[in-house]
């Protein structure tokens, strides 16, 4: 297949094969639907406001990406020049808040038709409590969590470019199918890529990583008696209910502000704090030095990668050894020094990074030795730039809704919410993991990274100890 429908065609990027064959396999096809609103304390023009939405999926090429399968099964995509999807509308004036919330959460639980069809669904909606804004549901093949910020973000600078005179119309934003084209040609086989292939490779076979619950070591314990091999460090972490819910927390602005302030303080980023507290957490429940996390690389550092949308999430297994000995600082550092390795070669192919160490250690399906992925995101709803300044003192809320399904165990994302907040969101497999555990896991997290961050001299065993 080299067009369809007129329009050129092009592979998957690595980044979409994974969440392709996540979907492909998983018996809910909605597990890569994201479902979100933006909403404000205003009355919007919204015949303006559909205006504005048209003009941002005109500018956003992934926003018009459709798919297609060939006779083969193989899976391609092509950027269709207008979109025709209608922008709905729909008024909760009345309804109790918990009703809305179960309708937006229904919206995102339908899956989209696959092949050469819109991937996204945008409503302007009016909650309950007089609020008015955007609810959005894409498909996670075409945005990422950053990009779909971003397009928020741009759907609203247009807005006030058409109600305010004094604001300008808003930059451009870049071209997905041009970075699209860079990404294929750093996987035909460039110098890059065998450098960053010698790299994961190398890293994966240096020694083997041991699986860490966060009930403990009784999972890995069962499969070594039920293998008879006590030497056994991968234990299955797969569920045959993939049924999924989201539990959020919240940590309060002053809280927050003291994170940010230590992370400048000591050029460290959150992903490195919070990434130390969920090992040290899995380090007190299993005890063991040895944790490994999955963690996600945005894959953005360029202003092509920023603006151009599309989905560029890369997930790795992350893996440290931290002896309780060293100090919370010195742990921090030995997580910083590992990231800025693995983002010197985050354009890897994720999926070749699992099928290779799969082979290497003569994994079993489902078995892996990771029980959590971890997402930071830096970007907040929050708009500071011109044109919402006209609107005065004005409050937001931003939510993110549940489709439903989930691949894996436990996923927590972190992000900042407009009010200083940050929203520790656990979207977890209702089967596997209960809210109290989540609670659980939150309250050490919390009192974990505080404990070090008080005092970044003290070592890790005495963090511990003392949560």
């Amino acid at each position: 297949m080299k067009t369809r429908k007129g329009y050129k065609v092009y592979p998957l990027t690595a980044a979409q094969k994974l969440h392709y064959y996540c979907m492909k396999y998983c018996p809910k096809k909605q597990v890569l639907n994201i479902g979100s609103g933006l909403t404000i304390q205003v009355d919007l023009d919204w015949d303006i406001l559909r205006q504005s939405i048209r003009e941002a999926v005109a500018r956003c090429e992934s926003m018009r990406v459709r798919f297609a399968e060939d006779k083969e099964g193989n899976v391609y995509q092509y950027v269709v020049k207008e979109e025709t999807k209608e922008i709905e509308h729909f008024d909760f004036t009345g309804w109790k808040e918990e009703h809305s919330d179960d309708k937006l959460t229904e919206w995102t639980n339908i899956p989209f038709d696959m092949y050469d069809t819109p991937q996204h669904q945008i409503v302007m909606i009016k909650m309950p409590d007089g609020f008015q804004g955007i609810y959005i549901k894409v498909n996670h093949l075409i945005m990422d969590a950053q990009s779909l910020v971003a397009f928020f973000k741009d759907i609203i600078e247009l807005y006030c470019s058409k109600v305010y005179e004094e604001i300008s119309y808003p930059k451009e934003m870049a071209s997905y199918l041009k970075q699209l084209q860079k990404d294929l040609e750093y996987e035909a086989g460039s110098r890059a890529s065998k450098k960053d292939r010698e790299f994961f490779e190398k890293l994966i076979s240096s020694s083997e990583p041991i699986f860490t619950d966060i009930y403990g070591p009784g999972k890995l314990e069962k499969e070594r008696k039920e293998t008879k091999n006590p030497k056994l460090r991968a234990a299955t972490n797969v569920s045959d209910n993939v049924d999924a819910n989201l539990s959020n927390f919240y940590l309060e602005e002053g809280a927050a502000e003291k994170l940010q302030k230590f992370c400048e303080e000591n050029h460290i980023s959150m992903t490195c704090i919070l990434l130390m507290g969920l090992r040290t957490y899995l380090q007190k429940e299993n005890n063991v030095d040895d944790i490994s996390i999955t963690t996600t690389i945005a894959r953005r550092a360029t202003l092509l990668e920023k603006r151009c949308g599309g989905s560029r999430i890369h997930c790795f297994p992350f893996r440290t050894i931290i002896s309780r000995d060293d100090t919370f600082l010195e742990g921090l550092c030995k997580i910083r020094d590992a990231q800025n390795q693995y983002f010197r070669h985050a354009n890897y192919s994720p999926s070749e990074y699992y099928a290779f160490r799969k082979q290497y250690y003569k994994l079993k399906d489902g078995q892996t030795y990771e029980p959590l992925s971890l997402t930071y995101q830096p970007l907040t709803m929050k708009y500071d730039g011109p044109g919402l300044d006209k609107l005065g003192d004005i409050q937001y809320h931003v939510k993110r809704y549940s489709n439903g399904a989930a691949a894996h165990t436990l996923y927590l994302t972190v992000s900042h919410k407009p009010d200083g907040q940050m929203e520790f969101c656990f979207e977890h497999q209702t089967g596997v993991v209960t809210h109290e555990k989540l609670e659980e896991i939150y309250y050490y997290l919390c009192r974990l990274i505080f404990r070090g961050i008080e005092d970044s001299s003290r070592t890790i065993g005495e963090i511990i100890e003392w949560s």
